[in-house]
């Protein structure tokens, strides 16, 4: 594996970002609370098994009428 070479480079991507969370810290804070909301949740594993084995499995091609 090569060196890393430093560069100093940063894109204006990133420069927008950082000035953006520099002026608005808030938005760390509401990014944190929505992540709560969707993803930083307790697993009840029950639940899940019963899901899955409750799936009915979908045919290749859903319009097909069987007669």
């Amino acid at each position: 594996m090569g060196k890393k070479i430093k560069t100093g480079y940063e894109s204006d991507a990133t420069r927008l970002i950082r000035g953006l969370l520099e002026t608005r810290p808030q938005i760390a804070e509401v990014q944190e609370a929505g992540r709560s909301l969707w993803w930083d949740k307790r697993l009840d594993f029950d639940q899940l098994r019963r899901e899955r084995e409750s799936r009915v499995p979908q045919k290749g091609y859903v319009y097909q009428i069987d007669e």
